[in-house]
């Protein structure tokens, strides 16, 4: 990417000509990558050291510097809010009280990507000794980042994966739930919570991480560089690549898995990165004709949170945690006008047993087709109970 000098008015011109060439064509919005990055001091000044190497972070620069909110701003009204466009940023590094200022009612965008679990899992001194990311740390930020784009009325987009991040299927759930069920589970938690729901290729077939035997294997310049990083570090060289391979957006970015057939449909010829071994079971093909498939549930679960009935609590309706003192639990209610769904999803390896509010409920959704409302469901002393055993999800609405 060119890093261009945005206190140039001409170059300014020539690239919001450039947006609106493709916004006149119809274009209806863009992705915009590490936008925040803009904004530069001009004079360039020195910043002392914070690294073994003599050297400063480039983000130091982009973190000091004051006023990229007017170029963003500059940005949206000579593009964007002429044509009514759609934008999702990608922004890091952003000042705590910026939120508003980039996508509350009137904000420099549409929306921007949530990173709030995505930054837990950072080293300090690189990928070799990142640490693992606990499930109460991971729901914890999820829901306080539910709360905090609540909380000034924006819509934050919600991810799972994308194309700089490892598959959230062999990242976010635990080792006993990495299976069918517990990739919709997942899924199902993600797609639900208040926001902008964005789904990244393969992840709706279940696709995880790839098994890299060799640093040779790969493609990505950072994955190599934190293999030479962890080596010098004293870590041995299958310690390195383990390191390596949990966390390369090389994991993400393997041919799309089509068919059980050579290159898993993808190319007759030689694609660039391997593919994933488990082609042969997780691809479109198979699972387009399997109804009980990841692929399937995640049709079932887009269609109840678009369905005629339902779209709009899930849409506008307000986000309230529950059961947040049950570890394991991740469980949330969606509430519009006096109705309430509920999403509940036992991510522990001991069966939980939730007591609800409310003297009925209706099932909407399930991660397996066995969980049917009689089996979740129970009265006990005029108390609705729902029972979920390791990986059950289960989707209802609550009546009074």
């Amino acid at each position: 990417q060119p890093d261009l000098n945005w206190e140039n008015p001409e170059l300014k011109r020539e690239l919001f000509d450039m947006v609106n060439w493709w916004l006149e064509k119809g274009v209806a919005g863009f992705r915009i990558d590490a936008i925040i990055n803009i904004k530069k001091d001009p004079a360039f000044p020195d910043y002392p050291a914070d690294g073994s190497d003599g050297l400063v972070s480039c983000t130091k620069m982009v973190e000091e510097v004051e006023g990229v909110g007017e170029l963003l701003e500059e940005l949206k009204k000579e593009t964007f809010e002429k044509y009514g466009a759609f934008t999702v940023a990608e922004v890091f590094n952003m000042k705590d009280d910026e939120l508003r200022e980039f996508i509350g009612e009137d904000g420099h965008f549409s929306t921007m990507f949530d990173f709030s679990a995505a930054v837990l899992s950072g080293g300090g001194k690189g990928w070799y000794d990142s640490r693992p990311v606990s499930f109460k740390e991971w729901r914890s930020a999820l829901f306080a980042s539910q709360l905090e784009g609540q909380g000034i009325g924006c819509l934050k987009a919600n991810i799972i994966e994308n194309h700089d991040e490892p598959r959230g299927a062999s990242r976010y759930l635990p080792e006993h739930a990495q299976n069918p069920r517990g990739i919709k589970m997942l899924g199902t938690t993600s797609v639900l919570l208040r926001g902008i729901p964005f789904l990244y290729q393969g992840q709706e077939l279940g696709m995880t991480n790839c098994p890299f035997h060799s640093i040779e294997e790969f493609d990505d310049i950072s994955t190599k560089d934190q293999y030479r990083v962890a080596l010098e570090a004293g870590l041995s060289e299958e310690e390195a690549l383990q390191a390596a391979a949990r966390f390369s957006r090389d994991n993400s970015r393997t041919p799309m898995q089509w068919s059980s057939g050579a290159n898993a449909g993808f190319t007759a010829g030689t694609p660039w990165l391997k593919v994933n071994p488990n082609y042969t079971s997780v691809n479109v093909q198979d699972e387009e004709n399997d109804e009980d498939s990841v692929l399937c549930y995640y049709r079932r679960l887009i269609a109840l949170r678009k369905s005629e009935e339902y779209r709009k609590i899930f849409t506008y309706g307000e986000f309230i945690p529950a059961f947040e003192e049950l570890d394991g639990i991740f469980a949330f209610s969606r509430s519009l006008n006096g109705r309430q769904v509920m999403i509940a999803a036992n991510f522990a390896q001991e069966q939980r047993t939730l007591l609800l509010p409310g003297q009925n409920a209706k099932l909407l959704l399930s991660n397996d087709s066995g969980l049917t409302e009689s089996k979740l469901l129970s009265k006990q002393t005029e108390a609705l109970q729902i029972t979920l055993n390791p990986c059950d999800c289960a989707v209802f609405e609550l009546f009074p």
